[in-house]
């Protein structure tokens, strides 16, 4: 049954189907599980290079993202918080590169090989925070004071990391049986992996990309891993197109790159850790993944121009200073692999909606049934599950239970095969 949704109507289907709309983008607007699952681990991977205004921003907003998390109770939860610094490591190297850089930005050995980063905390007892309901009906945590003081605390990992970003690497490093990690990651949780950067991933497979000796390889800056690790369908071939000026279409992941590591690796691990891969949630505060183009800019201290990434946002901070984030194609397209998936703009001066529609995508993960991205009105909604298309289905208005955006939340009828996915063609 497609379900016509409408401001004035939104408990059953209309009799008759409206005009049928211009072909668009199917959204999937809500996946919910069969079986209510209310324990979650969250993997908070930070860029800590440079920029410290998007972690301050993170900061002052959690505790909407605990409030909207909280509307269905508080779940068994884990917050672990991990860093994009690997130093110049590599993953088919066996050493690091020589170190790269000094002060802040610089890359020595492995970083903090996604080693859980506590950041001095005198709150948190342990390398993550353990927050799980008491049989008494209270709370075991190990932690004092509240929980958004103790996230504060861990999240606060600075700005002196290394400035080549392995962000997808170091989510690799924090969860493929890190022994610095132990506990943090439960078989029977839930899994969200939240990344906060301005910068698009730069993970090595081959550091040869950080070898300063390397001339062939372009200025050793951040533009390398643009021109190596990413391809476009027009304009960006090849790497030599893409060290030539000027917009991008059609850009993806290079993976056939010698130096940096592949999209697809970096999905079947993340995949690989559960045994039904809705049970993983892929979400991204980063720069917009698009437009792709190429300028010629001098780096800071320098007068010399040489090819860099255009930004492909920009905001004022609330310092009144201009901050920016560049194109994250590799991390919008890793996240667009994963069923749950939210990717929101890193440049906003204000991150509470980002973190409001993240928490509504675990919420909708561990069980809840409201509808985790609002929907363009009126909508063609279908549904299905594991054993096919759902006909006994409404999308009706519920804010009691469902307080955040517009109030949806699905209704159906039988018995649930699986997850029951919504999909919405907007008009």
């Amino acid at each position: 049954m497609r379900c016509c949704l409408a401001l004035t109507l939104l408990a059953a289907c209309g009799s008759s189907p409206p005009p049928a709309p211009p072909p668009q983008t199917r959204v999937t607007a809500a996946i919910v599980p069969a079986i209510e699952n209310r324990s979650v681990d969250v993997l908070f991977l930070i860029d800590d290079s440079i920029n410290l205004d998007i972690e301050t921003n993170l900061e002052a907003n959690f505790p909407v993202f605990l409030n909207v998390l909280a509307e269905h109770g508080l779940p068994s939860l884990h917050i672990g918080v991990a860093t994009s610094d690997l130093g110049t490591s590599a993953v088919a190297d066996a050493q690091p590169a020589p170190t790269v850089g000094t002060g802040p930005g610089m890359c020595a050995g492995s970083g903090k090989g996604g080693v859980l980063q506590t950041s001095g905390s005198t709150l948190v007892a342990g390398r993550f925070i353990d927050d799980e309901p008491a049989a008494n009906g209270g709370r075991v945590t190990n932690y004092s004071g509240t929980l958004a003081d103790a996230f504060t605390q861990i999240a606060s990992v600075g700005a002196a990391g290394c400035g080549f970003e392995q962000t997808l690497e170091a989510i690799r490093k924090a969860l493929d049986n890190n022994p610095a990690n132990v506990g943090f990651l439960r078989p029977e949780a839930n899994l969200a992996v939240v990344v906060l950067t301005d910068e698009d991933d730069c993970s090595l497979e081959h550091n040869a990309l950080v070898d300063p000796s390397r001339a062939d390889l372009g200025p050793l800056q951040s533009f390398r891993c643009t021109r190596f690790g990413i391809t476009c369908d027009i304009g960006g071939l090849t790497p030599d197109e893409m060290n030539e000026p000027g917009e991008k279409e059609g850009c993806h992941s290079n993976e056939h790159s010698k130096y940096l590591t592949h999209i697809a690796d970096h999905e079947a691990f993340l995949h690989g850790l559960k045994p039904d891969p809705r049970m993983v949630l892929f979400a991204a505060i980063a720069g917009d993944p698009g437009p792709v183009d190429i300028e010629l800019r001098a780096p800071i201290g320098s007068t010399h121009q040489i090819p860099a990434l255009t930004h492909s946002c920009a905001y004022t901070d609330f310092s009144n200073s201009t901050e920016v984030a560049d194109p994250a194609v590799r991390i919008a397209e890793l996240g667009a692999r994963f069923e749950r998936n939210v990717h929101a703009t890193a440049c906003r001066q204000d991150l509470s909606g980002a973190e409001a529609q993240i928490a509504r995508a675990i919420d909708s993960m561990m069980g809840s049934p409201c509808l985790t991205h609002d929907i363009a009105l009126p909508a063609d909604c279908t549904a299905s599950d594991d054993a096919g298309a759902v006909t006994d289905f409404s999308i009706v208005e519920d804010a009691a239970m469902c307080p955040e955006g517009q109030h949806l939340r699905l209704q159906r009828g039988g018995t649930p095969v699986g997850a029951t996915t919504v999909t919405c063609t907007p008009p």
